[in-house]
């Protein structure tokens, strides 16, 4: 047999799951508890008492009336009581007939031995029969003992036999039922994660700061009692300015907190400013409640299981009063058996009684009232189950109470735990609630970013960019840091991978402050920190996934002067832009565009007329439809970049007002549209490079104003003469081709500033090419000269001169005469610079120290 500590076992759960449990799991699990005790003690019971006594019902007595003559006999009829050990037994004679006696008991040994009785005792024992005027029955104490045994299995219903093992059986069924749903593996793994969260959310300092500020806000009558009051309980939080958000919330809607002007200084520290250590967990917190939630809500299993459950108790429950209450009745005291063993007895019928018949009722009864009181209870659980929807919960009472409005209703398992926790204690669900708003987690970073980020450690951060100008780079932060605002002199500011930038109104401290950046960055501002920017912000950069991520309030900058976008402004299947109109950027000049579009978005004509500087990287996508630019007047400087663009395109020839040109990086092959430039009187600056041009046409020679050409990266094997006639040209630059021969024609170019053929086959250099004497930069490296002419003297404003990767053995003295020639723009190997004379090497090493002034 088992214990009863083993069986209450069944009943055991973690303590910590005690909230889980409602009113009416309790009062079953007690009731349960006394269903076992019942079943147990009858079971005991049952196993230590005797079971049946039966005694032979004699035929005389049956017959009595028909034989008036043997009325003066007595059927004797022996009742035996044993006791656990079955010592002892005791006859009673029972007299029928007209002058009935009963004779008082006499132990059976006596009774049934008498024969062997010494003789000084067998005197008595006839005095005593003499009396009774019975009749022997003619059975042993073994023969008893057989009829009892048989009789106890014939004659004796078999609900009297086991109903302590049934009442057993069913309250461990009901046990096991009661807490299967807590020992489940796949239930048992989300309830012990929740209680686990459940229980740090409700203990955590967070939470009850979250909750004592919002206890605080808005309520005039909290206000005049803080006014008013002398002293304070240190365990109330009044919440100072540094340690929660007040009025200075980055947010569009301003959701503050608000507190009166005259509160006395009284906060408790520990309450206010949140120990690193309680930040770092509440913020775990966070990720826990966020991931445990999407984990639970995709299903129903725990609900399911707990209804599955309570509807096998009540159909339990329906069984056990079914059966129980036809077969109360059949517990009798008295029972008549006919085991058909005359053979062996001598006797057809005997009558038997049940001794635990009287105690076995009232425990049956007993355990039928407890058995109702369950099913009512699992009755009412099933109406509480079904009366609401339990797959979901509103926190709607919650977000009434506190300043969480963005607190979301939940479903499903998540739902159903929460409702389970409400009959335990609904404050649990109102502090965890506080881990479900994403307000409430925002505070959380702020509070934390602001401790974090100083203005110390902010101003250390501080650097100047090319421009020299102030500027100051966040990353991959929570948040803006307040004490951002207060670097009034930051001239840049870059935001980088900040989700939750929020922008307040402290912004119009930055006076200085005239270029954004935003990378992945959604920032939102509120209205006065729109109004500044609006009036002040010159430049912004955005750089995002989705055109949707750009942020509404960037549109509405009216005086907004340059403006670059970088990320993908195509929608769904490329079928239109879904940039917004730019009307509102009145002032705009500049627009730089780094997307993948296959036609200029029509938008950008809202700007046409102002704009004087267009910029379109692709990245690698096919610009197809041009057609927009013809409307671009007053572009001054036109970028189309890595478009795949096989020719000039025709809507370009439009642009009068146009001065640079840059073509770079597409699939052009040929440029007999070049003569169109002719009509492009302002054209200086044009730049072909790293396309794929084999030669240049000779209607070059139209566009007389040119002044930059760029061609390196190309395939050229030549330049034509028609090249050298431009005489405007200052810079000319053909790196990386495949040309061979600079032809005579150089010469011609007397303005030549800038002349880069780096990376040819250029094996001699012409005696014309130094008559181009305002050269400043001469790129000769990495092609196959031998030697350099001593005419190189003769450039007396050359700055930058390189040799490096050629064929040459020793370079010429006439380098010296280069008076603004320095080794810092002498690009050459060491060898070769160690074969000049010692005085050039000197003039060369001039400017040794030059770096370092500049540096200071």
């Amino acid at each position: 047999m088992f214990t009863l500590a083993e069986v209450a076992s069944l009943n055991d759960i973690q303590p910590t799951y005690r909230i889980l449990k409602p009113w009416w799991d309790v009062f079953m699990d007690y009731l349960a508890v006394v269903m076992l005790m019942v079943a147990i003690f009858a079971g005991t019971m049952q196993l230590t008492k005797d079971q049946v006594v039966c005694l032979p019902v004699l035929q005389s007595t049956v017959n009595a009336k028909a034989q008036p003559g043997t009325s003066g006999k007595a059927d004797v009829t022996t009742v035996e009581t044993t006791t656990g050990q079955r010592e002892e037994a005791s006859m009673r004679t029972v007299s029928f007939g007209s002058a009935p006696t009963v004779t008082p008991d006499v132990p059976l040994s006596r009774a049934t031995s008498s024969q062997y009785q010494p003789a000084e005792s067998g005197q008595e024992l006839k005095k005593e029969q003499k009396d009774s005027s019975g009749r022997k029955t003619n059975l042993d104490f073994q023969q008893y003992v057989f009829i009892n045994q048989m009789c106890y299995h014939l004659a004796l219903p078999w609900y009297s036999k086991y109903f302590p093992y049934l009442a057993l059986i069913h309250t461990i069924i009901l046990i096991v039922s009661s807490n299967f749903w807590f020992k489940y593996p796949k239930t048992c793994s989300k309830i012990e994660h929740f209680v686990s969260i459940l229980g740090k959310c409700f203990e955590s300092p967070w939470t009850t700061k979250a909750l004592s500020e919002t206890a605080c806000e808005d309520s005039e009558e909290n206000k005049q009692r803080i006014t008013g009051a002398q002293s304070l309980p240190k365990h109330v939080s009044t919440s100072s300015d540094e340690g929660s958000p007040s009025a200075s919330t980055p947010m569009i809607t301003k959701t503050g907190f608000k507190f009166s002007a005259e509160k006395p200084v009284i906060e408790v520290p520990s309450m206010t400013i949140l120990d690193k250590k309680d930040g770092e967990q509440a913020k775990a917190l966070f990720e826990k409640v966020r991931k445990f939630r999407a984990h639970v809500e995709d299903s129903d299993l725990i609900y399911k299981l707990y209804v599955v459950q309570t509807v096998i108790k009540t159909v339990k429950f329906i069984f056990i009063l079914c059966y129980t209450a036809n077969f109360v009745n059949a517990i009798s005291f008295e029972h008549i058996c006919k085991p058909k063993v005359e053979h062996l007895i001598g006797y057809t019928q005997f009558e038997c009684t049940h001794n635990m018949a009287y105690m076995l009722k009232k425990l049956l009864i007993s355990y039928i009232s407890l058995i109702c009181v369950y099913g009512f209870i699992c009755l009412y659980t099933l109406f509480w189950l079904f009366r609401i929807p339990l797959k979901e919960y509103s926190f709607e009472k919650v977000r009434e109470e506190s300043s969480f409005s963005d607190i979301p209703d939940v479903k499903n398992d998540f739902a159903f735990l929460l409702h389970m926790v409400d009959q335990y204690d609904q404050l649990y669900s109102k502090r965890f609630g506080v881990f479900l708003s994403e307000v409430s987690e925002n505070k959380l970073r702020e509070i934390s970013l602001n401790h974090e980020w100083t203005f110390e450690k902010l101003r250390q951060h501080v650097s100047r960019n090319a421009q020299e100008k102030q500027e100051l780079h966040l990353f991959m932060l929570s948040g803006v840091p307040d004490a951002v605002f207060d670097l009034t002199d930051l001239d840049v500011l870059k935001l980088e991978l900040i989700p939750e930038a929020k922008i307040p109104a402290k912004i119009s401290q930055m006076t200085n402050l005239q270029e954004l950046h935003l990378c992945h960055c959604p920032a939102k501002v509120e209205q006065t920190a729109f109004s500044f920017l609006r009036d002040h912000l010159r430049c912004l950069h955005v750089k995002f996934t989705d055109v949707g991520e750009i942020p509404a309030w960037v549109y509405l900058l009216k005086n907004l002067r340059e403006l670059y976008l970088i990320g993908n402004l195509n929608s769904e299947n490329n079928k239109m832009i879904g940039l917004e109109s730019l009307r509102e950027l009145r002032h705009l000049k500049i627009l730089h565009v780094k997307s993948n579009l296959t036609k200029i978005p029509s938008n950008i004509t809202d700007v046409a007329p102002h704009l004087t500087k267009l910029v379109i990287h692709n990245d690698g996508t096919k610009l197809v439809v041009l057609n927009s630019l013809k409307k671009m007047m007053n572009v001054a400087e036109l970028e189309l970049q890595n478009c795949e663009l096989e020719r000039i395109p025709h809507a370009i020839f439009s642009l009068s007002n146009l001065q640079e040109l840059d073509l770079k990086s597409n699939s052009i092959r040929t440029i007999e549209e070049i003569i169109s430039f002719q009509h492009l009187k302002r054209l200086t600056c044009l730049k072909l490079w790293h396309n794929k041009i084999v030669n240049i046409p000779s209607s070059i020679t139209h566009v007389k104003n040119l002044e930059s050409l760029y061609l390196s990266n190309n395939k050229l094997e030549s330049l034509p003469a028609a090249v050298f006639s431009l005489q405007k040209l200052r810079c000319l630059d053909v790196s990386y081709n495949s040309i061979a021969v600079i032809p005579i024609e150089i010469g011609l170019l007397q303005n030549l500033q800038h002349f880069h053929i780096t990376g040819n086959k250029v094996d001699i250099l012409p005696k014309q090419l130094f008559k181009c004497v305002k050269l400043r930069t001469l790129s000769l490296g990495q092609n196959c000269i031998t030697s350099i002419p001593e005419k190189v003297g003769q450039l007396l404003q050359l700055t930058h001169l390189e040799l490096k990767g050629n064929c040459l053995d020793r370079l010429p003295a006439m380098l010296g005469q280069c008076r603004l020639l320095r080794k810092s723009g002498l690009v050459v190997e060491d060898h070769l610079f160690d074969t000049l004379p010692s005085e050039v090497k000197e003039v060369l090493n001039q400017d040794t120290s030059i770096p370092f002034a500049n540096g200071i």
